[in-house]
């Protein structure tokens, strides 16, 4: 059996094709905008390591908008993290631990063979496995 995308049922979705919530970047602690290199803002490299990107290898959180209120220089500024597979597994990771303790629908434990019920624990889940292919 294969998934609509043609990969064999039960493989992971690549992480660069995930569409990662606001929910979940936030879980994700970016780092602040201002300890950033011209390429992580843009986009063009990791935001964690600098490792140079492209479309393949990319994990992409979308847009954000700065509201760092300690810098006025980049209050409001639009900027395009990305990240490559190996940072986002390990931030994803991380987050997952820090967010399952005070999440009500991570406490239950589902039945056997039943979905995690948490959307963000779901998708934190898929960047950790997607990272460490």
């Amino acid at each position: 059996m294969t998934h609509r995308t043609g990969r064999p049922a039960g493989t992971a979705e690549p992480p660069s094709t995930l569409d990662v919530p606001p929910a979940v970047v936030t879980v994700l602690d970016l780092p602040g905008l201002a300890r950033l290199t011209d390429g992580q803002v843009r986009g063009a490299d990791c935001v964690w390591c600098r490792t140079p990107l492209t479309a393949d290898t990319a994990v992409d959180f979308g847009e954000q908008t700065s509201d760092a209120p300690w810098s006025t220089s980049v209050i409001g500024m639009r900027w395009y993290p990305r990240a490559c597979p190996t940072c986002t597994a390990t931030r994803a990771h991380r987050g997952l631990l820090n967010h399952a303790p005070g999440c009500d629908d991570c406490r239950k434990s589902p039945a056997p063979g039943e979905p995690v019920v948490c959307a963000i624990a779901r998708i934190l889940y898929r960047l950790v496995k997607g990272g460490r292919r």
